[in-house]
């Protein structure tokens, strides 16, 4: 069972207990009396350009296509880190890398080694007990939830699920066979809840379109083509797989007649770009990934299209403002009636979804950490990126944090980057020397947002 402080446990039931006379229900995505059905959609390494309704060429995505064009679509939408751990525990708990503490996907082998290394993994994994979840706060309006696929924190109820598929092990263990050997565990999930009359909430992260690359022959077949790298037509065939388990779950939803009172909500734990035999990549790049994608702050690591869909109550639209993943956890409260902690820094957007109210935040912010953690008690120590964006404009930051592997990738050419993402979104001129004005506001900016005290911008050689 979940090892939660009873304090923290007794607390967040105080604040709803004294908030629930002042809940707002969101109205026209609930049956009477019943809170809407919530299922999380997290795709799993994917390029921000790879879906039909982000104007990918070859890729299909007719059911993701669907959901985006019948709701709210955020094109740009970002991770604050690029590596999966960090980012999923973000999700859940409506934190930044740096204040929840899981800043990489495990702890240092050079720095923690036998049973000290045993001591750190389950550090690293208890951190999540330090907070509020979202099934946690779900819990306090009723709700069941279901955790499949990619979950790194221990069995599922350490975070507060109360079904799930993982009990142990990296990644997601057990978790991780959802979608890609059927989708029965989330359909008996749903027909229990129908059957007690619950209102849940899914979490459904597939390792897809993840590493091994091995979709259906039939879908291989669909996107392998003379001249095309074997690599990249197999990366295509996993997002169009991913896609169609997908569809899997909006129909099954459909045939237990819950559509109009169920709330999707999409989002990518950070990006990808398929490495093929032609790529360019550094002297000792030996990723399958290509460079400036996963786990960069580039756009090929952080940037992820975020969409809100719900039958007849939010009006189609493509949004313009950005949007982080930091914003689901607020977000997905206030679906469920739910207040958010004061201590969260993410955006409620409901007020934005259901009603097409602006956005009034100018910047968003994130980091970029090793992806072995140094010092679990420092996030410092593996920084290696802080980067935010205003409007047009990019800044990242780049530290001399610990990094013994994939040291490769993080091949930053200097401490100071400048991007105009909008004309040029895959950041092929830094324009840092021509607006000095511009580093200078948005450093002061990074820096009110998150203080270090030890990092130390790499040097400029």
């Amino acid at each position: 069972m979940k090892r939660k402080s009873m304090i923290l446990r007794n607390i967040f039931s105080n604040i709803f207990l004294a908030s629930a006379v002042l809940i707002i229900m969101v109205s026209g995505c609930t049956a009477q009396n019943q809170s809407p059905n919530i299922v999380l959609i997290i795709s799993d390494d994917q390029a921000w350009t790879d879906y039909g309704f982000m104007g990918h060429p070859v890729i299909q995505t007719p059911n993701l296509d669907r959901l985006s064009e019948e709701g709210v679509l955020f094109p740009r939408g970002y991770v604050p880190t690029p590596l999966c751990r960090p980012s999923l525990m973000t999700m859940a708990t409506g934190l930044y890398p740096h204040q929840h503490g899981v800043t990489g996907n495990d702890p240092s082998p050079k720095r923690y080694t036998g049973d000290a290394a045993r001591e750190a993994n389950l550090k690293l994994e208890n951190f999540i007990d330090n907070y509020v979840t979202i099934p946690e706060a779900l819990a306090e309006r009723g709700y069941l939830s279901f955790q499949s696929g990619k979950w790194w924190e221990g069995d599922y109820q350490n975070g507060g699920f109360t079904h799930g598929m993982t009990t142990q092990g990296r990644h997601g263990g057990p978790g991780l066979k959802i979608g890609r050997q059927g989708m029965d565990p989330l359909y008996e999930f749903v027909d229990y809840a129908v059957e007690q009359e619950k209102p849940f909430f899914v979490w459904y992260a597939p390792f897809l379109p993840h590493t091994p690359h091995n979709p259906p022959q039939r879908l291989l077949d669909k996107y392998t083509t003379e001249g095309r790298d074997p690599a990249l037509a197999k990366y295509y065939a996993m997002c169009d797989w991913f896609d169609e388990t997908c569809g899997q779950v909006v129909d099954y939803i459909e045939q237990k007649k819950i559509r109009e009172n169920t709330v999707f909500v999409y989002v990518c734990d950070n990006g990808w770009i398929q490495r093929t035999a032609d790529t360019e990549v550094p002297h000792g790049y030996r990723q399958r990934f290509a460079p400036r994608s996963k786990q960069t702050t580039y756009e090929g690591g952080i940037r992820t299209p975020i969409f809100f869909n719900c039958p007849d109550h939010f009006s189609a639209s493509k949004r313009s403002e950005m949007v982080s993943s930091i914003d689901l956890y607020p977000t997905i409260l206030a679906i469920a009636g739910s207040e958010t902690p004061d201590d969260r820094p993410g955006l409620n957007l409901l007020p934005a979804v259901e009603g097409g109210k602006a956005i009034k935040r100018d910047t968003i912010f994130g980091e970029g950490f090793s992806h072995d953690i140094a010092d679990l008690d420092n996030p410092e120590k593996s920084l290696l990126t802080r980067w935010c964006i205003e409007g047009r404009w990019k800044l990242i930051l780049s530290y001399d944090g610990e990094n013994e592997r994939y040291k490769a990738v993080h091949k930053y050419p200097g401490p100071v980057q400048l991007f105009d993402v909008i004309s040029d979104p895959h950041e092929t001129q830094n324009l840092a020397d021509e607006y000095p004005e511009v580093v200078a506001r948005l450093k002061a900016k990074i820096k009110a947002w998150w203080p270090v005290k030890e990092a130390t911008l790499i040097s400029k050689d």
